[in-house]
């Protein structure tokens, strides 16, 4: 039916020209003006745009599906916020239009080509910044008796990274009732959690259904908002660039226990809540001085060195404990180093301090 009507147009178009062009068209070739001879030329329009109407499908064919299936595969949000930066662009063009009309020599040109290029990178940038976009009208609505999207909207949005949740104590901090707000769960990190929990390494499947449990429990067990946040950002590869992404247009903080992604975090201003922090804050205070007993487990990176191990985990390096390797001993703390990535003591053996 659209190529019936593309023909018919041209056809229309063609027979127009023809007709009122004719006498142009019979001087450019050396016709003496004839009775009827209009409908001649008109006729030669006609079949001289059939053949243009012919390429113009072909051409509709090849560029313009594509166009439209490309279309019809972004949601309806993304292509808001780019007519959004279309509108802005062409507003903005329209308020040059005074002086870039003055330019002498090149008519009407220059402000048709500068409305077009305006329209455009208004266009590119509202769809770049569709989440943004997004974020400030979901923030601006109106309360119209949804109250829990109300409260989604208003709420501090804690969003969770892959590895907070395998880690699994994200849950068992919901269940104290020390995170407040809405906790939020990327789609790209529940794919990428699938993917773990579908790898063919034994360890990584277990650590993915883990993370999956996890979830599950938190959704279905605790008392706290989960918001599954369906968006992406298709320019970036990267999970945890997303997650920062999406932290700056949710104004909201990551929970992780990355220490890398903590960093990155912090350089580009975005809040982060650590759970090896939290960890560290609420383990008993060891000071330099103090006497403990450990079990020297294995040999440390330097010579000489033994590594022993708290209930809780915390690596303790005894200077000269090699010698000590599977007996317990005491020793005394010297130092103890404290980081986003973990709590690390020093001490030596109390034997050696006494024989000294």
């Amino acid at each position: 039916m659209l190529k019936r009507l593309i023909q018919i147009g041209f056809v229309m178009i063609g027979g127009v020209i023809g007709y009122r062009f004719s006498s142009f068209f019979e001087s450019l070739i050396g016709i003496e003006t004839q009775q009827n001879s209009e409908y001649v030329v008109m006729g030669a329009g006609i079949v001289l745009f059939f053949l243009i109407s012919l390429i113009a499908i072909f051409f509709y064919k090849i560029v313009i599906q594509k166009v439209e299936e490309k279309l019809a595969r972004v949601p309806l949000s993304d292509l808001l916020s780019g007519i959004v930066g279309l509108i802005f662009g062409l507003l903005v063009s329209v308020m040059l239009y005074p002086a870039v009309s003055t330019i002498n020599g090149m008519g009407n040109l220059v402000p048709i080509v500068f409305s077009i290029g305006l329209g455009y990178i208004g266009f590119k940038i509202g769809f770049s910044k569709k989440e943004e976009i997004r974020s400030i009208i979901s923030k601006k609505e109106p309360a119209v008796g949804n109250g829990e999207q109300d409260d989604f909207n208003k709420g501090d949005h804690k969003i969770l990274d892959t590895s907070v949740i395998i880690d699994g104590r994200i849950a068992d901090i919901c269940k104290t009732g020390f995170v407040e707000g809405i906790l939020v769960i990327p789609e790209f990190v529940l794919e990428e959690l699938q993917h773990i929990a579908d790898s063919s390494d034994l360890l990584k499947r277990n650590r993915g259904r883990r993370g999956l449990d996890i979830l599950n429990k938190i959704q279905k067990e605790l008392d706290v908002k989960v918001l599954i946040y369906e968006g992406d950002f298709d320019e970036i590869s990267e999970v945890d660039s997303k997650l920062v992404k999406l932290a700056k247009v949710l104004m909201g903080k990551v929970v992780t226990n990355d220490y890398n992604l903590n960093k990155v975090c912090e350089l580009q201003g975005v809040s982060v809540l650590n759970i090896n922090d939290l960890a560290n804050a609420v383990k008993p205070v060891v000071l330099p001085g103090e006497e403990m007993l450990v079990q020297v487990i294995k040999d440390g990176k330097e010579n000489g060195q033994g590594v022993a191990y708290l209930d809780d985990g915390t690596m303790i390096v005894v200077e000269g404990g090699s010698d000590f390797i599977g007996t317990n001993i005491e020793v005394l703390v010297t130092s103890v180093l404290q980081t986003s990535a973990g709590r690390m003591i020093f001490a030596k053996p109390k034997l050696l301090e006494k024989a000294l």
